[in-house]
């Protein structure tokens, strides 16, 4: 059923708009060998062999659905800064609208550096500001993103916490959105879920619904149920989408759960499958799937994506391929 209807997609000409407000990063990805310890302190010397940078936080969730061919619109703030001028090179290469991305001069863009050693990852050194936007560019940005709310399908609020996402801006972007009659998704972060209030689904991991319920951890499904009524209750949002790692995905609301495992693979690694799942349910709820659906296909593209190193993403077609090969699979099991 979900092939077919994969399939119609493939041959239909509606190409949804996803409007993406969120924590903007550029991952900075140094690798090099190392025959020698430095005289200096006993660290090895990296002998540079190659460099360099991709998007990273909420542009992973960009590059995701550009990767699945939908129209992108991105919201968000960077600093006037090197890191931000290579933000918006690489966006510049996309069809990404980028009308919305505000700089700020006194603000440092989010920059991830690892280091590299022979395959090893030795370390990584972080440059970012995570103070919340000060009045003025919160102004600037809701004035920039609202009439943009109307040009999408969907809204999707990547939240890194990293500063952008405060209480206020949260919440009148959702407002702004459900004015619009849109329906709003948001990958949470922090412990103060309350600021998400009128989105329709938030999709948390186990270990931040945890953080968001006050509970020390989430060790069986009655944590796991407990947990999700309590966001539930005090959010009202009408859906808890929450991943469980190996154990696949959980779709929590008023009227019970249903639960989705998680599609059998070799996992070599999962950096950035989050904003693959986060991408993957968007750009099917904007086809029109139900949720459970949107959030079968999310596995599956998990799974492919999780088999490569670094962020990746996945497409349409590789979906299919990954159904198919399931299909396979069961009917040699059977």
């Amino acid at each position: 059923m979900l092939k077919e209807k994969l399939i119609a997609i493939k041959a239909s000409t509606k190409v949804p708009t996803i409007l993406v407000v969120g924590d903007l990063m550029v991952d900075h990805y140094i690798k090099g060998k190392a025959t020698r310890l430095s005289p200096e302190a006993p660290v090895p010397v990296v002998n540079l062999r190659s460099e360099y940078s991709t998007l990273g936080g909420a542009g992973n969730v960009i590059q995701n659905l550009l990767g699945l061919q939908a129209s992108v619109i991105v919201g968000g703030v960077i600093g006037d800064d090197f890191g931000g001028q290579q933000l918006v090179d690489i966006l510049a290469e996309t069809p990404v609208n980028m009308t919305s991305i505000v700089k700020d001069k006194n603000r440092a863009t989010t920059l991830k550096t690892r280091i590299f050693v022979d395959g090893h990852h030795l370390a990584r050194v972080d440059r970012e500001n995570t103070d919340h936007l000060p009045s003025h560019l919160e102004e600037e940005l809701l004035a920039s993103i609202t009439p943009l709310i109307n040009q999408a399908d969907i809204v999707v609020l990547s939240d890194y916490n990293k500063g952008l996402l405060s209480p206020s801006l949260t919440r009148r972007v959702i407002a702004e959105a459900r004015k619009a009659g849109k329906k709003v998704m948001v990958d949470p972060k922090g412990n103060n879920f309350n600021k998400y209030q009128g989105a329709n689904i938030i999709k948390p991991n186990k270990h931040e619904l945890a953080i968001a319920a006050k509970m020390d951890e989430i060790k069986d499904f009655e944590d796991l149920q407990n947990a999700a009524r309590i966001i539930l209750e005090t959010t009202e949002v009408e859906q808890l989408v929450v991943t469980l790692s190996e154990e696949g995905i959980m779709i929590f609301d008023s009227n019970g759960h249903t639960a989705l495992p998680v599609k059998a693979t070799d996992v070599f690694d999962v950096t950035g499958a989050g904003d693959t799942v986060l991408a993957t349910i968007a750009y099917f709820l904007s086809h029109g799937f139900l949720l459970s659906e949107a959030c079968e296909l999310a596995n599956h593209a998990a799974a492919i994506v999780i088999r490569q190193i670094g962020s990746a993403t996945t497409t349409v077609d590789e979906i299919i391929e990954e159904i198919e090969l399931e299909q396979k699979r069961i009917q040699f099991l059977n």
